[in-house]
Formats: structure tokens, sequence, C-alpha cells
């Protein structure tokens, strides 16, 4: 693509690249000049314009924005017809962005002139929310730089994983001082979770914190959902504490016990003859954003969670700091937030 200030009378067939504003006269950044826009132009006095022009083989920038969206979007994305270079891709239903960061940093990597930008991976969206953008910086751009974007996906595509509507069975564990308003308040927050989801709680049951009273609570809802969630009225501090040791002994598995989200450390993640179970973490009980949040996103949209996913929540999962907490880890502060 040629690119530079050329005489006013030269400049027909270009694309204008700055918004002239000049007496009555208002042409838009972008806007392909005709000899009628020369014309008046030159009645009111303009000599130059600085203007872009195609090369054999160049695309324009609408129609490569297209073209590299188009080839990264999957199931669930819908692109909208590119406007200035510009291309989103918006979700068509609720669920779970699917956005590795290599597909996005492959693209990026390619050339400057064409770049993906979206949400974080695995954020929660709903219908109609953009979700990424693909920005052609020029005018135009070689064919074979478009060529490239695409090939560096390798493949690889953006999708939304939908939401299920899952059948939830919530188990409150209960200590002496645990008042039935906070498991009122509890149940509530997961409702809220659970909306966009399509989710539903089937049982609500409440049992002493005690191993064999949790077992037998777990082993009375494990037909009637697809996903058993624990809140105890203690944290889990241990693999061998009540929640995790329960769900040993009713026959499940332990997935992963803790992650790198703050808050939300204590999160205990099972398996249940193929039914995911969660030890929810103390911050669980709050609406504000926390690892627990994480997990169960993914998990209302049948998005297998593994401790090797988990472990790499590091980066980025310092949500915010507790009020409780003047300084990390200090003050005596209780761990039951975590």
């Amino acid at each position: 693509m040629k690119f530079g200030s050329v005489p006013l009378d030269e400049s027909e067939g270009g694309i204008l690249a700055h918004s002239v504003r000049h007496e009555n006269i208002v042409l838009k950044k972008g806007v392909l000049l005709t000899a009628g826009h020369v014309a008046s132009l030159r009645a009111a006095g303009v000599e130059t314009l600085i203007v872009a022009r195609l090369d054999i083989g160049d695309v324009t920038e609408d129609a490569a924005a297209a073209q590299v969206a188009t080839a990264i979007s999957g199931d669930n994305i819908r692109v909208e017809d590119a406007f200035t270079g510009r291309a989103n891709l918006y979700a068509t239903c609720n669920g779970v962005l699917v956005a590795e960061a290599s597909l996005v940093d492959a693209i990026n990597a390619v050339d400057e002139q064409i770049t993906l930008a979206t949400l974080p991976p695995w954020r929660s969206v709903v219908e109609g929310e953009m979700i990424g953008t693909v920005k052609v910086i020029p005018f135009a751009v070689p064919a074979g730089l478009v060529t490239l974007a695409i090939g560096a996906a390798a493949g690889a595509r953006l999708c939304i994983e939908r939401y299920r509507p899952m059948r939830i069975a919530i188990i409150s564990t209960l200590l002496p001082g645990l008042k039935p308003s906070t498991i009122e308040k509890t149940l509530r927050v997961m409702r809220e979770r659970m909306a966009p989801a399509g989710a539903s709680i089937v049982a609500d049951v409440r049992c002493a914190h005690d191993t064999q009273a949790l077992r037998a609570s777990i082993d009375g809802v494990r037909d009637g959902c697809d996903l058993i969630v624990v809140f105890g009225a203690s944290a889990i501090t241990d693999r061998r504490d009540v929640i995790p040791a329960a769900l040993t002994l009713a026959g499940g598995h332990i997935e992963q016990f803790g992650m790198p989200v703050d808050p939300g450390n204590l999160l205990l993640i099972g398996d249940l003859g193929g039914k995911p179970f969660l030890g929810a973490p103390g911050c669980a009980r709050s609406p504000k954003e926390n690892g627990f949040d994480w997990v169960l996103q993914r998990m209302l949209a049948e998005v297998p969670v593994s401790r090797h996913e988990i472990r790499r929540m590091g980066a980025g999962g310092l949500l915010m700091e507790i009020v409780s907490r003047p300084q990390p880890r200090t003050g005596g502060a209780p761990h039951d937030d975590d």
C-alpha cells in the first residue's frame, strides 16, 4: 500500500487518511475520494491531501479483518460486519469463553498490522456480549499477511461452551455459632451465581460438621444431582479434614485441594463416580468474585477442570486483598475467608 501526501488533482481514487473539515465540507477518514470530492475541495482552496492507495494483492482493512475473524470463530460466536478495519465477535449464548492465550499470541505475533484482542479466557459471558475484536491497523494489508495470520491459528478457534441446566445439590455443615442466616445468604448468593446457566438447586441438606454425618448426606444426594457443592462450617485445612475425608469415604477421590487464586485458596475439587464435587472455600459465601467462581463457571458448562488447569490460574489469580487482612497473612486474620 502506498501512503503519503499528494497534490489534490492526483488524489482521486485514493483513500482519505485523515478527516477533512473545511468550510462547508466534511469528509471522514477512510472515504474513497471521487471526482466530486476533488472538485469540492478544489473550490474550497485545498491543495494537498494525505491518501492511501492499494497495491496489487492488497486486501482492504474491512475484508482482512472479516477474514481473520471468521477463520478463528468457532461454536456459539457471531462475527459482526467489519467497519473501519474492525470485526467484532459476539457470544450467541450464555456460557464460558474458551480462548487460548497461545492462539491470541500467535496471531498478534504475525505482524503489527493485524491484531486480536479477547476477554480473559474462561470468562463467563452472556448472549450478545462482545468477546473479542480483530482490528486491522492500516487501510489495507497484503493478502499474504492475512493468510499468515489465519495460518498462525493452526486451526484453533475461539468458542463459547454453552451452559447446561445442571441440577446442584448443596450440603451445609453445621457447628455451634454458625447462624442460619449465614446459610440462607449462601444459598441466595449461589442462586445468583447459577442464574446465567439456568442451573437449579435440587437439594438443600444440612448436617453436623462431622465426617460420618457428611458422608451420609453425600450418599443421600448423589443420585439426584449433576454436581455436589459442600459449604463447610469451618474451612478445609488439610486433605484429611472433614470434607475431603467424607468424600473419600463415600467412594470419591480428591482431584485438587488448594488453588493459586486469592480469595479462593482453600477450594477442594473432587469426583464422585464421574460426578463433580466441590468443597467451597469460605469466600464463596460472598458474591464478590473469587476462585470458586472460576471453577464453578466451567463446571456449569461441563468443561472438565483438572489439577493441571487449576495450577495454571496463578497468573492473574490475585483478585483482591481481603479487608480483614491489613497486610497479607498478618494481624491474626482468620483463615476461613480463603
